[in-house]
């Protein structure tokens, strides 16, 4: 089927943003439809296709509420991309610590507490989540953006038109001091490379400076690096894409997420962007 449709399933815990983001979907011309029930969702995609001039893009919301699903839900996801749609499965995540704090601040009780502390419904719910998580094409931390942030990276990473693009790659770079980040299927350390951090007229400034990209390109092993690195991509996405994997989170570390990683990513975005892949960019600790 070449004129499948686009798909894109919200699944995740409660309070991770789920709402926000098919909210955010809703608004930018997808037909969003929250607990579908499992045996309906085929039934619901063909009546949806066969009106596929008026319905192209539709967004889906899974969680515990239809508890059949989630046996059942490995094959519904293989039976929707063997028909020919294209299927992203995100799931919305958030630390222990900031989803109480959410449940605490709205009042509102947790789907799986029942008469238990907040707490326990958020284990519980974890736990039973976990094989939802694994089919995930992309997993979404929450932990540290608000509800705009998140609307506005649902708008510039899933709203555009989607007929003509292949994989969705997302290039973070981040700072190991600080952690490492989330949610990701790939992450390099590029400690090894000549720190501009100990050039003193380098080390206020960051890696979208001409001078401090200057400084990290100009190193013969950075550039064996990003040569090496392209040519695995080359040669692994398009083996992602035949999998199924829709999309492709890769994570570049160094000491503080300011300059050699920043460099990096900005590099490979430039090296990537022939306009067959959707590139993502976001510096994470670029401003710590």
């Amino acid at each position: 089927m070449a004129d499948g449709l686009d798909i894109i399933i919200i699944t995740g815990l409660s309070g991770s943003g789920k709402s926000v983001a098919i909210r955010a979907l809703e608004d930018n011309g997808f037909f969003c439809v929250d607990n579908l029930p499992a045996l309906l969702i085929p039934k619901f995609i063909d009546l949806c296709h066969g009106y596929h001039e008026e319905i192209k893009r539709i967004a889906l919301g899974v969680d515990l509420r239809g508890g059949q699903f989630l046996g059942s839900w490995p094959d519904v996801l293989a039976d929707m991309r063997r028909a020919g749609h294209h299927v992203q499965v995100l799931f919305f995540d958030a630390s222990d610590e900031v989803l109480l704090r959410r449940f605490s601040e709205t009042r509102r009780p947790h789907p799986m507490a029942g008469r238990d502390p907040i707490q326990e419904g958020i284990v519980r719910e974890r736990k039973a989540l976990e094989g939802m998580r694994e089919l995930a094409d992309r997993v979404i931390d929450t932990s540290d953006i608000n509800v705009h942030q998140l609307k506005r990276e649902m708008e510039e990473s899933f709203c555009e038109s989607s007929s003509s693009r292949r994989m969705s790659v997302f290039l973070l770079s981040f700072g190991y001091k600080y952690g490492i980040p989330h949610g990701t299927d790939i992450i390099l350390d590029v400690r090894f490379l000549p720190n501009p951090h100990f050039v003193s007229a380098l080390r206020d400034k960051t890696g979208l400076d001409r001078a401090v990209e200057d400084y990290v390109l100009k190193n013969e092993e950075t550039r064996g690096f990003l040569d090496r690195l392209d040519a695995l991509l080359e040669f692994t996405l398009p083996l992602y894409e035949r999998e199924g994997k829709s999309s492709l989170t890769l994570a570049l570390g160094c000491t503080g997420g300011r300059h050699r990683s920043v460099v990096l990513v900005e590099e490979l975005q430039k090296r990537l962007g022939d306009g067959k892949l959707r590139i993502s960019v976001k510096h994470r600790d670029i401003e710590k």
